[in-house]
C-alpha cells in the first residue's frame, strides 16, 4: 500500500459519505500512477460554497461538481499533493438524472478528481473516453457499476 494521506472533510448535510470507500478508490488510482507518498486533501461541499471556489480560481459563475487541485509540481512522479472539492448537491441532481445513487455519483466526483491529479484530462475528444474508461475500472474496482460515468457528457 501507498504512503499517500488522505485528509477528508465533510461541509454538508445532504448525503452520507462512504469516506472508506473513497478512500480505496482513490488509493488504487495513486497506485496504478506509481505515486507513492504525499496527501490528498479531499472535502465535501455543497452549492454556495464549490460555487465560490469554482468563481474565485476559475472563474465560472455556478457550483460545479468537482475541482481538482495540484499541489506540487510534479518534478517527483512518486510524490504528489492535492486537494478534491465535490459537491453533494450537484451529486443528487445529476443522480436523479441518470437514475443511480447520489453517493456513487460523489465517489465518481472524487475518481475524476484523482484522475486529474495523477494526469488524466477529459478536454478534449481524443482525451475523454481515456478518462471516463479510467472512471469506470475505479468505479467497478470499489463495486460500483460504471455504467454510468461521463460517457457522452
Amino acid at each position: 500500500m501507498n504512503g499517500v494521506d488522505f485528509e477528508f472533510s465533510d461541509e454538508q448535510s445532504l448525503l452520507n459519505v462512504d469516506f472508506e470507500r473513497i478512500e480505496r478508490a482513490l488509493r488504487k488510482i495513486l497506485t496504478d500512477a506509481g505515486v507513492v507518498s504525499g496527501k490528498i486533501e479531499l472535502i465535501v461541499l455543497e452549492a454556495e460554497p464549490m460555487h465560490k471556489i469554482n468563481v474565485e480560481f476559475l472563474g465560472h459563475d455556478y457550483p460545479t461538481d468537482v475541482l481538482a487541485f495540484g499541489l506540487d509540481d510534479r518534478s517527483d512522479p512518486t510524490r504528489l499533493e492535492g486537494n478534491i472539492a465535490i459537491c453533494s448537491d450537484v451529486a443528487v441532481e445529476f443522480a436523479q438524472y441518470y437514475d443511480w445513487p447520489p453517493e456513487n455519483e460523489l465517489l465518481l466526483y472524487a475518481i475524476h478528481g484523482a484522475l486529474h491529479l495523477v494526469g488524466y484530462d477529459d478536454h478534449t475528444p481524443e482525451d475523454a473516453p481515456i478518462m471516463h474508461a479510467k472512471e469506470r475500472e475505479y468505479l467497478e474496482y470499489v463495486g460500483v457499476d460504471g455504467t454510468r460515468s461521463r460517457q457522452g457528457e
